[in-house]
């Protein structure tokens, strides 16, 4: 499910956004269908609770949205914007 859009905005080389850093508490999240960069992924692991829980395979496609942490209904996911450390 991936984002498409229908125009580029005009400084869209200029202002791109810097990749965020992903956290992910694998024992509560299963939200991955919902980033519009497709950066999570189902890992072939388990976790506790007995569910593949997501994990970063794309993390510099990452454009710092935060929609991942908004659409969690367990707070699993946070971000750090990488010009924050």
């Amino acid at each position: 499910m991936s984002m498409k859009m229908w125009r580029k905005p005009l400084d869209w080389e200029e202002k791109l956004a810097p990749p965020a850093i992903i956290y992910i508490i694998e024992n509560r999240c299963l939200c991955v269908e919902f980033c519009p960069r497709n950066v999570l992924k189902i890992s072939d692991e388990f976790n506790r609770k007995g569910y593949h829980p997501p994990f970063v395979a794309e993390p510099l496609d990452c454009v710092g949205c935060h929609f991942c942490e908004e659409v969690c209904p367990e707070f699993a996911i946070f971000c750090e914007n990488s010009t924050d450390k």
